[in-house]
Parts: structure tokens; C-alpha cells; sequence
């Protein structure tokens, strides 16, 4: 195993604290990805690669839908699709090539 994607950050503050008590280093042996992009998140050790989502934009849209429904405007239903964006901090890397003798 040479990652773990977790489903979120505090996820993936667990998975490595896990991994260093089985003595494995981040990123050198295992790389982490957390999703949410948490506020201080930039700040753990190492700092944490994170998926961060549109929040503000996620926000606009669903206040946007649910006004024009108590106006009375929303009888089609829309799907909404945003962009997440990858922050890439210290906690990935590359995979370490493996010596065979």
C-alpha cells in the first residue's frame, strides 16, 4: 500500500497517527489525502493534502434554489455539479522505488 484517501480530514489525521505507530513514515512510506480542506488543516504535521470543495458556491446555489421555490419558480429540478480542488500539501509524495536484490 503505498496511499490512503480518507473521506475526511479528521479521517485522515487518524489514519496517520495509525501509521506512525506502526512506524511508517509520512510521506516517505505512505501518503494521506483528507477531503474538506478544514480550516488549521494546513497546520498538522505534516500539513495535510486535502480534496477542498466549492463551499461558497455550493451555498449560493442551494439558497438560490430555495428561494425561487417558495417564489414558486422552482418546479423543474436541476442537477448542480461543482469542482472540486485538490490541495496538495506535505502529506503525499512519490512511491519510493523498492531495491531487489
Amino acid at each position: 500500500m503505498t496511499g490512503i484517501v480518507c473521506g475526511s480530514d479528521l479521517m485522515a489525521l487518524g489514519a496517520i497517527r495509525a501509521a506512525r505507530q506502526r512506524g511508517l513514515s509520512i510521506p516517505d512510506d505512505v501518503s494521506v489525502v483528507g477531503y474538506d480542506d478544514s480550516p488549521l488543516i494546513a497546520f498538522t504535521d505534516p500539513p495535510l493534502t486535502t480534496v477542498r470543495q466549492p463551499v461558497t458556491a455550493m451555498a449560493v446555489a442551494a439558497v438560490r434554489a430555495l428561494i425561487d421555490e417558495i417564489n414558486g419558480h422552482g418546479t423543474h429540478r436541476s442537477e448542480y455539479v461543482f469542482r472540486p480542488e485538490l490541495v496538495v500539501r506535505s502529506s503525499t509524495g512519490a512511491v519510493k522505488q523498492l531495491l531487489v536484490a
